[in-house]
């Protein structure tokens, strides 16, 4: 098909969301009333990386999400985080940030749970998260009083630019050696 990539880049672009491979063919298709092959989309996507990847683009195709997605290069966060900096007066809170951590970590996780986790009352933190569509309810618990049990959304996976919740940072990512006194045994 003539212009596949061009076709593919526009919707990547046009996108909110990351744009996922079914969605790309499932537009196409029906846009042009023709066939196309995952193996054809794959080598235009690819084809576009590729493109994206070269110092010429301050930006670059990306996985995420099970879907496709525009994103700055790493050299470039810098500007971007002073403007989006400038842009968000709102932070989360520090008791939001320790929530969705928690949520993001234990998930699937109940509010019950959470609390018995941070020693305090989450209402208001999760009502946030819920409201910066950080988090979703993804149904009940067959506990006691049936509570919510919540998830990460799509949302957080595309703001914090993960694929799946398994390219979370793990606890030896954290340690910090820096303060450390002396040298290790492995030195």
């Amino acid at each position: 098909m003539d212009n596949l990539e061009k076709y593919i880049e526009s919707l990547i672009f046009a996108s909110e969301q990351p744009v996922k491979i079914e969605e790309i063919k499932y537009v196409i298709e029906n846009t042009f009333n023709t066939t196309i092959s995952y193996s054809e989309l794959d080598k235009s996507i690819d084809s576009l990386k590729e493109k994206y990847n070269s110092d010429e683009y301050s930006f670059e195709i990306t996985e995420i999400s099970n879907g496709y997605s525009f994103i700055t290069k790493p050299a470039y966060h810098n500007i971007i985080g002073q403007y989006l900096k400038a842009l968000t007066n709102k932070k989360l809170s520090r008791a939001s940030l320790e929530t969705l951590a928690i949520i993001a970590y234990k998930q699937p996780i109940t509010k019950p749970e959470i609390e018995e986790i941070r020693g305090v009352n989450c209402d208001y933190s999760i009502q946030k998260l819920l409201e910066k569509n950080l988090v979703e309810i993804q149904g009940r618990d067959d506990g006691p009083g049936r509570p919510l049990i919540y998830i990460t959304s799509e949302k957080f996976m595309d703001y914090f630019g993960l694929k799946s919740i398994k390219d979370l940072p793990g606890i030896k990512d954290f340690e910090n050696n820096e303060n450390a006194v002396g040298k290790s045994e492995e030195e």
